[in-house]
């Protein structure tokens, strides 16, 4: 199994952990997220917003992170995010990034004011 490529930068919302690291201004957020300790801080995070992590590795060679609303005993809801990565640090800010838009996207549609 290979890991899927990216998305394009364009595609995706401008969230700090989507970007490059080579824009000078997120060097220090990915020194700070793009570690253990930073996936720590990300699941932190979601707790707080009633998600619950799964991470697995596949041939050592890439990560899936799924984020799911806690007490749903892992169902594939439609708040629950999902990514492949390359690193599991990126596979782990994608999936959130994605729950959270998910999210997001349902409540709009519930409440279109």
């Amino acid at each position: 199994m290979s890991c899927p490529a990216p998305p394009p930068l364009g595609a995706v919302a401008p969230d700090f952990g989507l970007l490059l690291s080579s824009e000078p201004e997120l060097h220090l957020l990915h020194r700070c997220f793009d570690t253990w300790r930073g996936i720590g801080d990300v699941v932190a995070g979601m707790t707080r917003q009633e998600y619950d992590l799964e991470l697995r590795r596949y041939n050592s060679r890439c990560w899936r992170a799924m984020f799911f609303l806690s007490g749903f005993e892992h169902s594939l809801t439609a708040d629950a995010g999902s990514a492949w990565a390359r690193s599991s640090w990126e596979a782990v800010q994608r999936a959130a990034h994605d729950a959270l838009r998910n999210r997001e996207l349902r409540e709009a549609r519930l409440d279109p004011d």
